[in-house]
């Protein structure tokens, strides 16, 4: 058995395994194969997508520290789509409705009202942002909460089956249990390998939606303050 296990490498083993399961135990071993194959497809195109995010958000914001003036984002915002440049985009049609600019192109002094309205605005925009970033998360973790039970569930299945047979046969021997013992456990087998990457991949999705909750914090500071030295005076 140690020599068949070495040259399989554990992948005839499961194979038998599976072979040994009833109905209930190769159903669920398919459903947990689609079940990861899924969430890492969307874990894969979370973590690129967020991280493009973050890119680009990075690089509006070095933009806007060098602009010379704050208006002068309007076109890069609008050719880069970033989740800092939609911030800066929904401050400025805030601003805009204010009604602020005079004909002489100057701008009056804000209200305390106004200045409240321009940061909650930005703020509602970075929540929005977030949530769209965030969008679909809800499904790595119920896939993360569900494959253990799900594995747990054909494991205590396969168990009981197992041993309705064995008493059925009416001899306590390994020959008749080991089949449906190893079937049984294949299921944990399959849930701890559905739900281990995907975990994994949740982390780092959420590292990065923190990261970019606190770039987005940062943005929305930068711009207040532009827009303090250079239109609130």
């Amino acid at each position: 058995m140690e020599h068949a296990f070495y040259q399989g490498g554990g992948f005839a083993e499961m194979i038998y395994a599976f072979r040994m399961s009833d109905w209930l135990g190769k159903g669920i071993c398919v459903l947990l194969f689609l079940i990861s194959v899924g969430a890492c497809s969307l874990v894969i195109e979370k973590i690129l997508s967020l991280r493009n995010a973050l890119k680009n958000s990075e690089a509006f914001l070095r933009d806007l520290l060098n602009a010379g003036n704050l208006f002068e984002m309007r076109k890069t915002a609008g050719k880069v789509v970033s989740p800092a440049g939609e911030v800066y985009l929904a401050a400025v049609r805030r601003f805009k409705s204010f009604d602020a600019v005079l004909p002489d192109r100057t701008c009056r002094p804000l209200t305390e009202k106004e200045t409240a309205l321009l940061r909650t605005t930005m703020e509602r925009a970075v929540e929005n942002q977030l949530l769209l970033l965030g969008k679909r998360t809800m499904l790595l973790a119920s896939a993360v909460g569900v494959c253990p039970f799900l594995g747990l569930f054909g494991t205590v299945w396969g168990i009981t089956v197992a041993f309705s047979r064995l008493a059925q046969a009416g001899r306590a021997d390994v020959q008749t249990l080991a089949p449906g013992v190893s079937g049984a456990l294949l299921t944990t087998v399959a849930a701890l390998f559905a739900v281990i990457p995907v975990m994994l991949g949740s982390n780092c999705i959420v590292s990065l939606l923190k990261k970019t909750a606190v770039h987005l914090d940062d943005t929305v500071e930068e711009i207040m303050a532009r827009f303090q030295s250079e239109y609130m005076k």
